[in-house]
C-alpha cells in the first residue's frame, strides 16, 4: 500500500483560467441560476395554488421542479464562488456534502421520471382504474419512495468513500464527484465499486428500463386507438418524454466523462459536458411543462396577468 496523504481539502482542477472573462461568465451563470429558481418556483406555486391542478401528474411535476431547486442550490452557489476565485479548494466535509446533494438530485430526477411514467401508463392503459390506483395516499407514498430510497443508498456509498485512505487530493471536475474521490484511494476499492454498481442499477437502470417498458405499452395501446385519442396521449406524455430524453443524454455525458481521460479532451468541452446534467434539465423542465401543458400554461398566464406582469 502506498503512503496515504492526509489532506483536509480537495482541489478542483478542471477550472480554466479565463482572466477578466470570469466576470461576464459569473453574470451569465448567475442569470441561469436566477432563471432556474424563478421558473421552477412559478411552476410549484401555480400547481399548489390551483385546486384544479391537484392531480397526480401535476403533483409529480411539482416534485420535479422542487428537485431542480434542490440540485441547483447544491451546485451553483459554490460554483459561482469558484468562478471568481483564483484557488479552487474545497474542504472534505463540504465536498462530501456536495456529492450527497448533487447525486441525490440526479437519482431523484430519474426515480421521479420513472414514477411519472407509471402515472401516464395507468392513465392511458387502465383509465377506468386510474382514480382507484392513483389516490392521494398512493401519490404521497410514491413521492416519498422517490426521495428516500436514493438518499439511503447514497448515504452508504458516501460513508464507504469517506473511510478510504487517499493518496492525493486532486479532483478533475468543477464539482465533487464520488467516483473521482474513490480513484484517489491508496487501497483496493472493490467494495466501493460493487456497492456503487448496485446503487447505479437500482436508481438509474431500473427506472430507465421501467420508463421504456411503460412507453412501449402506451405505444401499443395508442396504435389501436383513434387519432383523437392519440392526440390527447401525445399532449400529456410528450413533456415527460422530452424531460426523460434530455436527462438521459446529459446524465450519460457526465458518466462517460468520468470514465474518460480528461486530459485528452479540450478543457472547455470537458467543463461543458460536466455541467450539462446540473444545468440543462433544471432550465428546460419548467419551459417544457409550462409551455406544453395547457392547464399549467393557462394558470401561469392568469397569475402573471393578475399581478400586472402581462398586459
Amino acid at each position: 500500500m502506498e503512503n496515504s496523504t492526509v489532506s483536509f481539502y480537495f482541489n478542483l482542477t478542471m477550472f480554466v483560467s479565463i482572466g477578466y472573462y470570469r466576470y461576464p461568465v459569473f453574470v451569465f451563470c448567475l442569470l441561469i441560476y436566477s432563471f432556474i429558481l424563478s421558473a421552477n418556483l412559478v411552476i410549484i406555486l401555480v400547481i399548489f395554488r390551483e385546486r384544479t391542478l391537484h392531480e397526480p401528474m401535476y403533483m409529480f411535476i411539482a416534485c420535479l421542479s422542487f428537485n431542480s431547486l434542490y440540485g441547483s442550490t447544491g451546485f451553483f452557489p459554490r460554483f459561482l464562488m469558484d468562478i471568481l476565485s483564483d484557488t479552487h479548494m474545497i474542504s472534505r466535509p463540504a465536498c462530501y456534502t456536495q456529492i450527497y446533494v448533487i447525486y441525490t438530485y440526479a437519482c431523484h430526477e430519474l426515480t421521479i421520471l420513472g414514477i411519472m411514467a407509471y402515472d401516464r401508463y395507468v392513465a392511458v392503459c387502465h383509465p377506468l382504474q386510474y382514480h382507484r390506483k392513483m389516490t392521494s395516499k398512493t401519490v404521497f407514498y410514491l413521492a416519498a419512495l422517490a426521495w428516500i430510497f436514493p438518499a439511503c443508498g447514497l448515504t452508504v456509498c458516501i460513508y464507504l468513500s469517506s473511510q478510504l485512505p487517499l493518496c492525493g487530493n486532486e479532483i478533475q471536475k468543477v464539482f465533487c464527484a464520488n467516483w473521482n474521490v474513490v480513484k484517489l484511494s491508496c487501497v483496493s476499492t472493490v467494495v466501493n465499486n460493487i456497492v456503487g454498481m448496485l446503487y447505479t442499477i437500482a436508481t438509474a437502470f431500473l427506472p430507465l428500463f421501467f420508463v421504456l417498458y411503460t412507453y412501449f405499452r402506451i405505444v401499443v395501446v395508442c396504435w389501436k386507438s383513434s387519432a383523437e385519442f392519440k392526440g390527447k396521449v401525445l399532449q400529456s406524455c410528450l413533456p415527460h418524454v422530452v424531460s426523460f430524453v434530455i436527462y438521459s443524454i446529459t446524465g450519460f455525458c457526465d458518466i462517460a466523462l468520468s470514465r474518460y481521460n480528461i486530459e485528452e479532451i479540450h478543457p472547455f468541452v470537458a467543463v461543458i459536458l460536466s455541467l450539462e446534467f446540473v444545468v440543462i434539465p433544471p432550465v428546460l423542465n419548467p419551459l417544457v411543462y409550462g409551455l406544453k401543458l395547457p392547464e399549467i400554461r393557462k394558470h401561469i398566464l392568469k397569475m402573471f396577468t393578475r399581478h400586472g406582469l402581462i398586459i
